[in-house]
C-alpha cells in the first residue's frame, strides 16, 4: 500500500517491518494487523488492516513521530 501525506510517500513496499501485531485469527471480524515500518529514509509509519467489526475497518498508513513509536513499541 501507498500513501502520500505531507507531500512525503510511505510505501510498504519499499519500507522495512520493524514490528507487526496482530489480534485475533485470519477472517475474524473483530480481529486486526497493526505493522510498524521505516522508510529508507528513516521515517516511521502505521499500517493497519482489520476486519469488519475491528477497530480498523479499512486498511490505512499512518505516519509517526518517535514519541509515538516509542510508545507503540512499549504497549505492542
Amino acid at each position: 500500500m501507498q500513501k502520500i501525506i505531507c507531500k512525503k510517500l510511505y510505501d510498504t513496499e519499499t519500507a522495512s517491518i520493524v514490528k507487526k501485531n496482530t489480534v485475533g485469527n485470519f477472517g475474524d471480524p473483530c480481529g486486526y494487523e497493526e505493522t510498524l515500518y521505516v522508510t529508507p529514509e528513516g521515517f516511521y509509519f502505521l499500517y493497519t488492516n482489520g476486519g469488519a467489526d475491528s477497530i480498523y475497518t479499512t486498511e490505512s498508513i499512518k505516519r509517526m513521530s518517535a514519541k509515538a513509536v516509542k510508545e507503540w513499541l512499549e504497549n505492542n
